[in-house]
């Protein structure tokens, strides 16, 4: 009852519905009406009623919403690999031209690339598609597989010198197509039984993709969607993917001035004021933890010349990707990478195995080339810090000190509410450096460290490195989204490219074994991550503007709301004082849109008693604590690294 009072008294009578209809929607669809009520305007714009209303639509936004990933799950990628071959017949009956080069399932749907000729989607043009995608799906034909000859293949779609490129590129024998009605498409399956189970579907967007992902080539025209089993699914994950949109780091980047990026510099990220104070705490925040651990930190140059990037092989794979430039007759190259500079610093010393492990840690910022069509805000930049540590360790280190990495990266993601797993790549089929005898110990080790730090892992067969296996660190984000951020690889090429050597206990030199790992991966990228983690709410110890102090009136109050400021400057909070001549209300909401953690209001009663009124963003509650209790409360809430995820 207390519930229901809540919403006819805080919602629906601002709202001034009839109880009735009031009743109706809360037996139909509980907060889920209020949501449509509150997108929809049914409503008067009353300061009571859009409080009433921010406050439980924002519940529903704190609720756990997560976006799928369809590769996880075999029948829902089958359903999708379904309806991209519906989507590709309803495209051929809408453009009888369409030719169609591949249709795979990704992790978000699936998407089906295609060449239309002189014809350019437009957005309108998707309403058109998924409508015949609708009839298609309701005439529920069977989708049937069939063998034809590679002959009678190259005959069959004869006309599509897209498939006729595949089918040349497959082994002679039978070749497999799956049939729908009056489209067939070479495709090696599965499928589901018919395309009646394809009718929950949604077609999310369209863009340009090279054919074959070669700028060289042709630009065909890519149509995404995704596929579920029911109606209810389907929704749901489009509200998901409603959220993503809200979180996007690139929106929000700049709402809350963070970064930017210029023409000037493209895929290169400028940091405004208060994205510098987010990426110095993150930074700071690595140090602390990582000086607890006994890592030295060093500071390599961020160009190096050719001959250093010959000797470590990236000039013979990587230069393609490299920034160069001549320097006095000299040819020199930014660096990709910090690993060659880690390397000179652990050779310009003398090393005993009493040395051993040595752990170097270097927030080296690198450059790489990235196509323009493929940057992305800070996910996909072209320059970027890595969070770099290089080990170096003896053979019978190695173990103790890949689990110490892990119990490592296990403190720092938890402090931001990220769980995560891992994955270890081994050896490959060929091609790879050093004896199966050193890659078997290898591997093993890699894989009891994790075991002794008592994490799970799964094994990617013959995925690692030509010169030694890894661990994968994927992080799962608030809304289900899975990243690759940590690494732990280990190498056997570079110490002996660099001759790298230690004295061990009998007198002889030895080679150590070198252990890669980053746990932010890149910072850039890293912070990009969290702004859509937590969807701009950062918690209090990572927010750039920490407390906004308020008074009730801009001039009656002001002397006490700057006594308190000064008193939570002085404990090394980030404050911001808002005394203009605007309404109370007002000035709360704008500092909670914009995203500060804590708003404190301050009139007559807190002059009068020395206390403060505090209200946490996105809740409507309020509590009044003296100035000394409000202070030991954000304080200790900095000190411990509280975690809010919105």
């Amino acid at each position: 009852m207390d519930g229901e009072n809540t919403l006819r008294i805080n919602v629906f009578t601002p709202f001034e519905l009839p109880l009735k209809k009031c009743a109706v929607f809360l037996a139909l669809k509980g907060l889920r009406c209020i949501q449509k009520l509150y997108k929809q305007r049914w409503y008067r714009v009353r300061q009571t009623s859009f409080d009433g209303c921010r406050f439980l639509y924002g519940k529903m936004e704190e609720s756990k919403m997560e976006l799928v990933n369809v590769l996880e799950n075999e029948h829902l990628s089958m359903l999708n690999h379904s309806c991209a071959h519906m989507m590709a017949q309803a495209v051929k009956r809408l453009y009888p031209n369409a030719k169609f080069w591949v249709g795979p399932v990704v992790s978000e749907g699936f998407y089906y690339d295609m060449d239309l000729g002189d014809v350019k989607l437009k957005e309108e043009d998707l309403a058109k598609i998924e409508k015949e995608m609708k009839k298609i799906a309701k005439d529920g034909k069977r989708i049937v597989r069939e063998e034809i000859s590679k002959a009678d293949a190259l005959e069959m779609f004869k006309d599509d010198p897209y498939k006729i490129d595949l089918i040349n590129g497959l082994e002679d024998g039978n070749i497999t197509i799956y049939r729908q009605g009056d489209f067939a498409d070479l495709c090696r399956g599965p499928h589901v039984e018919t395309v009646k189970m394809c009718k929950n579907f949604k077609l999310l967007k369209h863009s340009g993709a090279y054919w074959k992902g070669d700028a060289n080539n042709k630009m065909l025209q890519r149509v995404y969607g995704i596929c579920f089993d029911t109606k209810e699914e389907l929704e749901a994950h489009l509200e998901a993917l409603e959220e993503a949109k809200k979180r996007d780091h690139k929106k929000l980047g700049k709402e809350m001035g963070l970064f930017t990026i210029s023409e000037f510099a493209p895929g290169m990220p400028i940091f405004l004021p208060d994205g510098m104070i987010l990426r110095n705490i993150l930074e700071q925040y690595w140090y602390q933890e990582h000086a607890k651990e006994g890592y030295q930190f060093i500071k390599t140059p961020i160009m190096m010349s050719k001959e250093l990037w010959e000797l470590s092989g990236h000039w013979d794979h990587y230069k393609d990707n490299m920034y160069t430039s001549m320097v006095d007759d000299r040819e020199f190259a930014i660096k990709p990478m910090n690993c060659p500079g880690a390397l000179l610093v652990y050779n310009s010393t003398l090393h005993s195995y009493k040395d051993l492990p040595l752990r170097l840690g270097e927030l080296g910022q690198v450059h790489r080339h990235e196509a323009s069509g493929a940057l992305n805000g800070l996910f996909r930049v072209r320059t970027f810090t890595q969070d770099d540590a290089h080990l170096f360790v003896t053979p019978d280190q190695l173990e103790d000190e890949v689990k110490k990495v892990l119990q490592l990266v296990d403190r720092i993601y938890s402090v931001f509410g990220l769980p995560y797993e891992i994955e270890l790549s081994t050896r490959p089929e060929s091609g790879y450096i050093g004896s199966e005898e050193i890659w078997d110990a290898s591997e093993k080790a890699l894989a009891q460290a994790c075991v002794h730090a008592g994490k799970e892992y799964k094994v990617n067969p013959g995925d690692g490195a030509f010169y030694g296996p890894k661990l994968d660190i994927h992080i799962k984000d608030s809304l289900g989204r899975v990243w690759q951020c940590g690494t732990v690889q280990l190498d056997m090429n570079l110490p002996e490219r660099f001759e790298c050597k230690y004295v061990d206990a009998d007198g002889t030199k030895k080679t150590p074994i070198m252990l890669h790992r980053v746990v932010y991966g890149s910072v850039e990228r890293f912070i990009g991550i969290l702004i859509e983690h937590f969807g701009g709410h950062f918690p209090l110890w990572m927010a750039p503007h920490q407390i906004a102090v308020i008074p009730v009136h801009h001039e009656k109050h002001l002397a006490y709301a700057q006594k308190v400021v000064e008193a939570l400057q002085a404990n090394g909070l980030r404050v911001d004082l808002d005394a203009r001549n605007e309404k109370l209300g007002y000035r709360v909401r704008e500092a909670q849109i914009k995203k500060v953690p804590y708003q404190i209001v301050v009139g007559d009663g807190e002059q009068e008693q020395g206390t403060v009124t505090i209200r946490k963003s996105g809740s409507r509650d309020s509590q009044t604590l003296s100035l000394d209790e409000a202070i030991e409360k954000f304080t200790t809430e900095v000190k411990e690294k509280c975690i809010a995820v919105k």
